[in-house]
């Protein structure tokens, strides 16, 4: 078993790193696991990519939803199963998957869980686990990150300024999205879409009931400022979305997204980069087996 690890997810700052418990844990559960981390020239799609060139079966994950989306990417439809250890910030994939957060339970969740084939999706090839955006939210991150690189600021001090930043400038797109033999002309703030669908109002804001529906959830405003959008958000936590007059959401498969700009900068699974358009997302399903807890763990 091949376990790759972020180098920067999980750190305690003391020595003890979870790449040093990783080969420990899977030795007390039976199991030899061969630790492996990005270094200069070499990323972690390069080594899973390695992983898979070896013949191993089972790739496990040792970080974050990026780093997690990053091995996905590479695993997508090619049989090999992902394991996933949780060691990052927020970690949605699993938590929506009910994978422990705790390290010890998740290594035997690994060793002793049930295999289940869940769907990715993916735009313009770019295969990303839990969710895309444009407009807004990727913004914020392409000046989150620059704030850290320039600044030294930490992350979440950094997202907050970077948030304030993006705000006063508050830039909208003209989009034309096209799905299912339908056509809608929107000017928005942002669209999100989901890798199956997630909970838009309530206590669960965020979460996704299930992974393997086929489908992708497309959310997005229009007609709404900054004013708007702290309302929204008011209506989200109060499970008022469908009152929201200038919020709409939508279930497809796939959509083809087309802009003014030839190119738009893309959020996917929290990584930015820019695309050329128009952007086509599309449903990969059932594209990953992932070790999930067996019912005996999740009970």
């Amino acid at each position: 078993m091949t376990v790759i690890v972020n180098t920067g997810a999980g750190s305690s700052g003391t020595g003890d790193t979870p790449a040093a418990r990783i080969p420990a844990l899977f030795g007390a559960l039976g199991v030899q696991a061969r630790v492996v981390q990005p270094g200069p020239g070499k990323g972690l799609g390069a080594l899973a990519r390695e992983a898979l060139a070896a013949g191993e079966q089972d790739i496990v994950a040792a970080g974050g939803d990026g780093t997690v989306s990053a091995v996905a990417a590479e695993l997508a439809d090619t049989g090999k199963t992902l394991g996933v250890l949780p060691i990052g910030t927020l970690n949605h994939f699993a938590k929506d998957l009910r994978i422990p957060l705790e390290l010890e339970s998740a290594a035997r969740t690994i060793v002793h869980g049930r295999v289940m084939s869940v769907d990715a999706a993916e735009v313009n090839g770019r295969i990303f686990i839990n969710n895309s955006s444009l407009g807004i939210y990727p913004q914020i991150v392409s000046r989150r990150e620059a704030q850290q690189e320039q600044l030294g600021r930490g992350k979440w001090p950094a997202f907050f300024w970077a948030a304030v930043q993006a705000l006063r400038r508050f830039p909208f797109l003209d989009l034309r999205i096209s799905f299912e033999g339908k056509q809608v002309a929107r000017r928005t703030a942002f669209l999100f879409v989901g890798n199956n669908e997630y909970q838009i109002a309530g206590f669960n804001l965020g979460a996704r009931a299930c992974l393997n529906a086929g489908n992708l959830g497309l959310y997005l405003t229009h007609r709404t400022g900054r004013l708007g959008l702290f309302r929204l958000a008011f209506h989200a936590l109060f499970g008022r979305v469908d009152q929201a007059k200038d919020f709409e959401a939508f279930c497809v498969e796939e959509a083809r997204i087309e802009a003014r700009k030839p190119r738009l900068l893309v959020a996917c699974d929290g990584e930015v980069e820019w695309m050329n358009t128009p952007l086509h997302y599309r449903t990969r399903k059932g594209a990953l087996r992932v070790l999930v807890p067996n019912e005996e763990q999740a009970s």
